[in-house]
């Protein structure tokens, strides 16, 4: 069978499962559209977490920027590793003995103010909506690659599965489903590693095959000799400030993103939510070992598979036709001997932030433009192996992109209905139109997430990355004072939180206005050398001050929200966690 045959039966199958998992997860109560009636086993929300907390951006496009920048890609991996750690020790046990549904729950009653519950509230909507729209590019990408439509049907197809289990069946249905996803994913993801590990050095256990065999020796030598630096040699494509900025903005965001933490409220009890940690650490963990052996196969194989090699015949291939039809592959013959070069440089001047395929970059000899959120999705098909693999790693992509969306409009529901309409509006509705708010909310979101899956604002790692900074400026430090800081209060939060994510805001709309704002170039390039994908930890960093000292300078909190802060961190009663 095709490759298209093979994606139509594998995907269609892994939609009829989602469809399946959501109708019989269906709920009727608001325990369960938002926290999955706290019954989800340790081992099964681990496995959510994982899908939940693994999106496009890992699945689809951060072997793509590793394979790109080479050991300066490894600021993903370090950040958004090292991220969920510092949530699962520092953040997670003590919020999920806190009892409440959302983050804004928490902020809002630890600093006993509406105030603070509505910017955090809106604070989790303007971080879902530019992550979700990383997760929407992902699924358009999919389908417009394996299925040959265009990507905003494909987004709209994504947009319609992903509203029908999280609608009817909320936190419950979207846990169960999150489960169901990692599996297909992590399958989808480690069978090409393997492959192409056995392929390539003989060893099928991509780690292994990348620590221990000479691939590294070669990939260093291709690159010298097409005038790129070393493949593992550092600060190539930023400088260490940046990258350490990155890192830093990338861990303390994991740690502040409202759709992952909120996964930890779906347990019985602190007990199960720290095992369901231990859980995800490990799901996660096979993904992301498996990536930055995965990135320099693919890079290996890439250029192998087009340098020098008479244009005509490249784009017989395949793949390679396939892909150039998407435009997320292009190759410009400028000097017009009939061969492809893969050099360093742009291949095609830039327009608004993208390149345009009609003016070639005469500056510099590169003739082939590929974008960083395809290199996963065509290794299979480079390295020629089985069309069901093909088809299966479409699935995969799939199930990442997917699985964080309803997480991501799971979240943004509750900051609608539980957060600002139940908790601040009206306090008295009822738990049936409580329940009808929280779906309603859900349309707006999916309507924002087509559009901006349709419009993305920059490549996938690159959207998700720019929501991490808002979430490490915005909500991280409000969440962290909270817990660990009892002289912290309602003034401090609210100064911090504006102070956060103004700031953020500002200089990621300066830095990056050709893509968000088709200006033709960016206001500002950098901010004392921190890109925008690094400007969330100075956010953060002007947020944990401020919040301090206005704090030190106005009156604390009341006495019963400082013992309620004591009582969070006591250690006793950690296998209970009864609900109000």
């Amino acid at each position: 069978m095709s490759v298209e045959v093979w994606t139509y039966l594998i995907v269609g199958l892994s939609f009829a499962l989602y469809f399946y998992i959501g109708y019989t997860s269906r709920v009727r109560d608001t325990k369960g559209f938002y926290v999955a009636g706290r019954g989800v086993p340790p081992v099964a929300n681990g496995a959510a977490t994982a899908a939940d907390w693994m999106s496009a951006a890992s699945f689809i496009s951060m072997a793509g920027l590793i394979a790109t920048m080479g050991y300066d890609g490894a600021i993903y991996l370090m950040g958004w590793t090292g991220g969920y750690v510092l949530l699962a020790l520092l953040l997670a046990p003590y919020l999920r003995k806190y009892r409440k549904f959302t983050v804004p729950d928490f902020v809002g009653d630890r600093y006993a103010s509406n105030a603070a519950r509505t910017l955090a509230a809106i604070a989790t909507i303007f971080i879902s909506l530019v992550y979700v729209a990383g997760q929407m590019r992902g699924v358009g990408i999919v389908f417009s690659r394996f299925l040959a439509i265009d990507i905003a049907q494909g987004v709209l197809i994504g947009v319609a599965v992903v509203a029908f289990f999280a609608i009817l069946g909320g936190m419950k249905g979207v846990t169960w489903t999150q489960a169901a996803q990692y599996a297909v994913l992590i399958i989808a993801y480690l069978i090409p590693g393997v492959a192409l590990a056995y392929l390539l050095t003989g060893n099928p256990i991509p780690q292994l095959a990348f620590a221990f065999s000479d691939i590294s020796e070669r990939i260093n030598q291709i690159q010298t000799d097409l005038g790129f630096g070393e493949y593992t040699a550092p600060f190539q494509s930023k400088p260490m400030l940046d990258v350490l900025a990155i890192t830093g903005a990338l861990m303390v965001g994991t740690a502040g993103l409202p759709h992952v933490i909120i996964r930890f409220y779906t347990t019985p009890d602190v007990r199960s939510a720290r095992y369901s940690a231990f859980w995800a650490l490990l799901f996660i963990g096979l993904l992301y070992t498996t990536a930055p052996a995965l990135a320099m196969f693919a890079r290996y194989n890439l250029i192998s598979t087009l340098h020098n090699k008479p244009i005509d015949e490249v784009r017989q291939i395949d793949w390679v036709a396939k892909w150039e039809q998407t435009g997320l592959l292009k190759i410009a013959d400028k000097n017009g001997d009939g061969v492809v070069q893969v050099a360093k440089g742009k291949a095609f001047q830039e327009k608004g932030g993208k390149p345009d395929f009609n003016a070639p970059d005469m500056t510099n000899p590169n003739e082939v433009y590929l974008d960083n959120d395809i290199i996963v999705l065509s290794t299979p098909e480079v390295a020629r192996l089985a069309p069901f693999v093909i088809a299966l790693l479409a699935a995969g992509g799939l199930a990442a992109a997917l699985s964080t969306a309803s997480g991501l409009l799971i979240a943004m529901s509750s900051a609608v209905a539980h957060d600002l309409y139940y908790r601040v509006f009206n306090p008295r509705a009822p738990e049936r139109l409580r329940l009808l708010v929280g779906r309603l909310a859900m349309v707006p979101a999916l309507a924002a997430a087509a559009y901006l899956g349709i419009n993305p604002p920059g490549f996938v790692a690159q959207v998700v990355a720019f929501a991490f900074g808002l979430a490490a400026s915005g909500l991280f430090p409000a969440i962290l004072l909270g817990i660990f800081d009892r002289r912290m209060n309602a003034q401090g939060a609210i100064v911090g939180m504006l102070v956060g994510l103004t700031f953020t805001s500002v200089m990621i709309g300066l830095m990056r206005a050709p893509q968000l704002f088709g200006a033709a170039q960016p206001v500002i390039k950098d901010f004392f050398g921190i890109s925008a994908e690094g400007i969330g930890i100075v956010g953060m960093a002007l947020n944990l001050v401020t919040a301090l000292v206005v704090s030190r300078l106005t009156p604390p909190p009341p006495t019963h929200i400082q013992e309620i802060v004591d009582s969070i961190r006591i250690p006793r009663g950690a296998g209970e966690a009864p609900d109000e």
